[in-house]
């Protein structure tokens, strides 16, 4: 993440954006954190139900062996409390964790003090819920980062008002009434989701289990800021 940061800000010749989804949008946060040159390479930094503060799911699913990635998303792991350590946001970015409170990965979210929101550091924090804009919207964890058009249009106003995080008072009510995000195909979509689905249950099946969280590399330990 951390060289991808450099790469692409390099091609560009400015700062850039980073977006992730679930772990993808904590995943930025980790580079920035321990790679502190990144931070003047990036604006925004935008979260779609980030677990940032990891899940309480995991205890869970995780009552024996489990993929490494999952125990890392534990509430007490040690990469999360690594991840937090020192201060959550770096002065010059702007970080938008949009979540919803119908979360079934990423709990708790029920709110602001739900997992994927941040409150420390010197960066310019927007903490948005899907609700704060329809309180009716009940989109779980995957339409949230997949189709659902609340999320869509919260995305595309922190991008568009860089340095400033989204708000939910810029995204017009219309919205409620969208069943699909922008570029998602309505022909199509059942069978995408579905093979969504299939894509995530057949990975939850290889790539190693463990009983135990993986160590956390040296330069956890030597990075203070």
């Amino acid at each position: 993440m951390a060289a991808a940061i450099r790469m692409t800000a390099s091609t560009r010749g400015a700062k850039i954006d980073v977006f992730g989804w679930s772990q993808g949008g904590m995943v930025p946060r980790w580079a920035l954190r321990f790679w502190p040159d990144t931070r003047a390479l990036v604006a925004n930094v935008v979260g779609l139900a980030p677990s940032n503060h990891g899940t309480t799911a995991v205890a869970g699913v995780c009552r024996s062996a489990c993929l490494p990635a999952l125990r890392q998303q534990g509430r007490a792991s040690r990469f999360i409390l690594a991840l937090n350590s020192y201060a959550e946001t770096f002065g010059g970015i702007a970080y938008t964790n949009i979540y919803t409170r119908a979360d079934d990965i990423v709990r708790p979210n029920l709110d602001s003090t739900g997992s994927s929101s941040l409150h420390t550091g010197g960066g310019v924090i927007a903490n948005v819920a899907v609700q704060d804009v329809c309180p009716a919207n009940a989109a779980r964890h995957f339409a949230v980062g997949t189709y659902d058009p609340v999320a869509y249009a919260l995305v595309v106003d922190a991008l568009t008002h860089s340095g400033r995080g989204a708000a939910a008072e810029r995204i017009s009510k219309s919205v409620c009434h969208q069943r699909l995000a922008s570029g998602v195909d309505p022909r199509t979509f059942a069978r995408d989701l579905a093979a969504l689905y299939a894509y995530v249950g057949s990975h939850k099946r290889v790539g190693g289990f463990s009983r135990t969280e993986p160590p956390l590399a040296p330069y956890v330990f030597a990075a203070r800021r």
